[in-house]
């Protein structure tokens, strides 16, 4: 089963990002016999880009194919420190010790891991009434379906033990493992929550339908200055327009409207505080026939009038 990073790196990013212009730090692909296949990419994180740390979890299912079933889950995660000395302490920085180490760099990182339905079923109990997570983790529950994960303090902790980590060998297998079910851990209570009975979406239950409600996403960053409409939207990523709406409040939590139009404001501060373009070069920018229109919305999601937000 491939790994695919793009789409982690879609749902996390608040602007466009092409893959090719990220620079990779660090790459590794492994698997724990008996347990989990794992990628880890690791690329310089540039200052202009904005990442939002998230997550996904991902429940593949194939009715005609038991042996395909496998359980995924994906982090997207900014704010860490990549140390391109091999050892494990820097002599220049003691390992991010000291700001100015020419060794450390910022880092956006990307981690995979895959769980097949043998080892999944292991955590399961033997009874006569089964809960949602025994349904999942028995691969019982016969829709595929995917779920955005925010990132808690747990969850990162597990992370960042994986990325430092200085066992090798056997014992790195052992470490891998150990975090790797505590992710799982955190992450099914994430995704359950209070409401078990409602986690499948029956407009995606399948891989296809998921990659292309995903890329929506990405087509809608790429298009912030050139307003595009549902219609077309659906037509780019070839899936019906009812499908592709309830799909995408299904995995984001959002509609494609307040999605699209938090992200065209948040860029619009981007220009306006940390670029200096004036209101007028945004506005035009974003693609608004008038400042006036563009100044309604940005004071509807900021609060504040675009000219107001330069005297902060």
């Amino acid at each position: 089963m491939p790994y695919i990073h793009e789409d982690i790196l879609s749902v996390a990013q608040k602007q466009p990002i092409l893959l090719s212009d990220m620079e990779l730090l660090y790459s590794k692909d492994r698997l724990v016999p008996g347990s989990v296949q794992y990628s880890i990419r690791r690329y310089r994180h540039h200052t202009q880009w904005n990442v939002d740390d998230t997550g996904i979890l991902i429940y593949h299912y194939n009715k005609t194919n038991k042996e395909e079933n496998y359980l995924e889950l994906k982090f997207c995660v900014s704010g860490n420190v990549y140390c391109r000395e091999k050892k494990t302490e820097c002599d220049l920085c003691k390992f991010s010790a000291a700001k100015t180490c020419v060794e450390k760099v910022n880092s956006i990182d990307v981690l995979s891991f895959s769980f097949k339905p043998s080892y999944l079923t292991q955590f399961v109990k033997n009874r006569k009434t089964f809960s949602v997570s025994d349904d999942i983790l028995a691969f019982r529950n016969t829709e595929s379906f995917s779920r955005v994960l925010p990132l808690c303090g747990r969850n990162r902790m597990a992370i960042d033990a994986l990325l430092n980590h200085t066992y090798t060998d056997s014992l790195e297998n052992i470490f891998i493992n150990a975090q790797t079910q505590i992710l799982l851990l955190y992450s099914m209570e994430c995704m359950l929550g209070e409401k078990e009975e409602s986690f499948t979406c029956k407009f995606l239950a399948n891989e296809a339908d998921r990659e292309k409600i995903i890329n929506a996403r990405a087509i809608l960053l790429q298009h912030i200055g050139e307003p595009i409409t549902i219609r077309e939207l659906s037509r780019k990523v070839a899936i019906n327009e009812c499908y592709l709406k309830k799909g995408f409040k299904e995995i984001f939590g959002t509609t494609i409207f307040d999605f699209y139009q938090n992200q065209r404001m948040e860029h619009a501060k981007y220009l306006l505080y940390d670029k200096g373009l004036s209101v007028t070069e945004v506005s035009l920018l974003l693609g608004y026939s008038s400042i006036s229109h563009f100044s309604t919305a940005f004071k509807k999601h900021t609060g504040l009038k675009p000219c107001e937000l330069l005297l902060h």
